[in-house]
């Protein structure tokens, strides 16, 4: 036998033992087999932060990464076992919906890794839960509301009341406030997470009735306000390039800072049950006040100086954005 085909054969035999030892490893390349499982499209604003960050991910050569978009609540444990079974060592979600479901398919692996939205706690010893707690700049960009209503009426259109809904609409409602003591606000919930012509529709309702500025927590919200020569507040990511003209500022959420902790934990064999909330959080980079633009001049300079302002409190910890999960409700007569 040639010392070739023994070092050939020693070579192989250690990759077979490494396979063994790193599940979910590919050996040509040593990648992460990742997976994200999505109720709604790509493209919309929640699930597309974790996508983009997952994706910015594959993009480095850290992972190898599947998705599916658009599956529904009853199916949703099913695609959690299969990605499981496949060789996905973390998978990605939301369990907000199906939140027995999924905490059920994590005991059932324990050597996966699962990192989800979910209301919930951590569930030892592989189950991590995160939230798009971007309170903070929520509150930034409703001062910022506050700041150019000429008619003191803000409409606001939201998904569901829930408390990942709630916490920003409060927030917001709360930073407007500062600025402008006299607002009022009209709130409405389509009860869906991605209706466009219904939340357009809730939308030109609430501007009938003399609202000038909109809080676009839904897609479709911006498009009604851009028809009828309105302004808009853009929430989870920046649509300012879409709407130069109608959208103001956004509260914008970034996933990188969690899933970039997730996969290095993974990789060091680390990963444990633990609350990412503090991750989306503008002091570890999680969210921000996305940059005025197009709005740069158009908003009072007085109103962009306490903005900034209170920016470097929240960073500097001087300043604190209080969680409300309590359902937000109409001030408007």
């Amino acid at each position: 036998m040639s010392m070739k085909f023994l070092n050939r054969r020693r070579v192989v035999v250690l990759a077979a033992a490494l396979a063994c030892l790193m599940p979910g490893l590919s050996l040509a390349q040593a990648k992460l087999k990742v997976a994200g499982i999505y109720t709604v499209p790509f493209e919309q604003q929640w699930a597309g932060r974790l996508h983009t960050a997952l994706k910015a991910a594959e993009a480095r050569g850290e992972i190898e990464y599947k998705a599916s978009e658009n599956v529904s609540n009853a199916d949703y444990e099913r695609v959690m076992r299969e990605y499981a079974t496949g060789g996905s060592v973390l998978i990605v979600g939301e369990a907000f919906a199906v939140e027995a479901a999924a905490r059920k398919v994590a005991k059932d692996f324990p050597k996966v890794n699962f990192l989800m939205g979910s209301s919930g706690k951590p569930q030892a010893p592989n189950f991590s839960v995160f939230d798009n707690y971007i309170q903070e700049p929520a509150y930034l960009s409703g001062m910022i509301a506050g700041g150019v209503t000429k008619s003191h009426k803000i409409g606001m259109v939201g998904g569901f009341p829930i408390p990942e809904v709630n916490r920003l609409m409060n927030a917001f409602m709360a930073g407007a406030k500062e600025v402008d003591p006299k607002v009022e606000f009209s709130v409405s919930f389509i009860n869906s997470w991605f209706d466009p012509p219904k939340a357009k529709e809730a939308a030109f309702a609430m501007i009938d009735k003399g609202a000038d500025v909109m809080y676009a927590e839904r897609f479709g919200v911006s498009d009604a306000a851009k028809e009828k020569g309105k302004l808009a507040i853009g929430n989870v990511i920046n649509t300012q390039a879409q709407y130069p003209d109608t959208v103001v500022a956004s509260a914008l959420w970034k996933m990188e800072p969690s899933i970039d902790r997730a996969i290095k934990l993974v990789k060091e064999g680390k990963f444990a049950a633990e609350d990412y909330a503090q991750y989306s959080m503008m002091k570890y980079k999680g969210s921000e006040l996305a940059p005025l633009g197009t709005f740069e001049k158009k908003i009072p300079a007085d109103v962009v100086a306490k903005v900034r302002a209170k920016e470097k409190a929240i960073l500097d910890g001087k300043f604190s954005v209080k969680v409300d999960d309590s359902q937000p409700k109409s001030s408007a007569k």
